[in-house]
């Protein structure tokens, strides 16, 4: 579950709009170089791509774990508290993923560029997840690798030094930037941080269906 590579930071990696086919295999050929796991959040309607299936599989199979990043990833969920339209962004999302899903059902919503304020969730929303035992992953690290295949790492790299966990962000998607994960994994074990699949409080506040953090502060309405 954690690579172990130092004892003063901590850093979460996930990857998210993926399965890639072309992409998500150089990421996951990186990771295993380098004997570390993250966790992948997949946008259920690019299952339906060619080989997508296959790739998830691969995944997890690797020891990467598997959690749902919406239907579309085109609904802020703040701005949009459309029961039927949620059901889809979660619950459907999640079927579709079927087996390939963790079993503590993880699930990232659309932040519109990695926002964290109040157009994240709804009323509704939350109801879903909670009653749907949805564990809520959110981030404290977007360094905007789709816009910058390069400086991003270095952004990166400042907010790992700057707290003691960091929840990044990564993109598994054609943009050019995971031509430079390799570098970025050799700097953050350089740094001596400490690799792990696990999340912190603070990014977690749903867990299991349980609401156990700060849950207003993303809450529209």
């Amino acid at each position: 579950m954690t690579a172990r590579v130092g004892m003063t930071k901590h850093l979460t990696l996930t990857f998210d709009n993926g399965p890639t086919p072309g992409v998500t295999e150089h990421v996951l050929d990186e990771l295993a170089s380098r004997g570390i796991h993250a966790t992948f959040f997949v946008v259920g309607r690019d299952l339906e791509r060619e080989g997508s299936r296959e790739l998830v599989k691969r995944t997890r199979d690797a020891g990467h774990r598997i959690g749902s990043h919406t239907m579309t990833h085109t609904v802020l969920f703040g701005m949009a508290d459309d029961r039927a339209v949620l059901e889809v962004e979660i619950t459907a999302a999640n079927r579709l993923l079927g087996d390939l899903a963790e079993p503590t059902k993880l699930f990232r919503p659309w932040g519109g560029g990695g926002n964290l304020n109040k157009d994240l969730l709804s009323p509704t929303a939350v109801d879903l997840l909670t009653a749907g035992g949805y564990t809520l992953v959110l981030w404290n690290s977007v360094p905007h690798d789709w816009e910058d295949a390069s400086g991003w790492v270095d952004r990166a790299m400042s907010d790992i030094q700057a707290r003691d966990w960091t929840v990044l962000v990564l993109h598994d998607i054609a943009s050019g930037a995971m031509d430079n994960l390799g570098a970025f994994l050799d700097r953050v074990i350089a740094l001596g941080v400490t690799v792990t699949q696990e999340f912190p409080d603070e990014c977690v506040p749903i867990r299991q269906g349980r609401i156990v953090g700060d849950i207003e502060r993303y809450i529209h309405g």
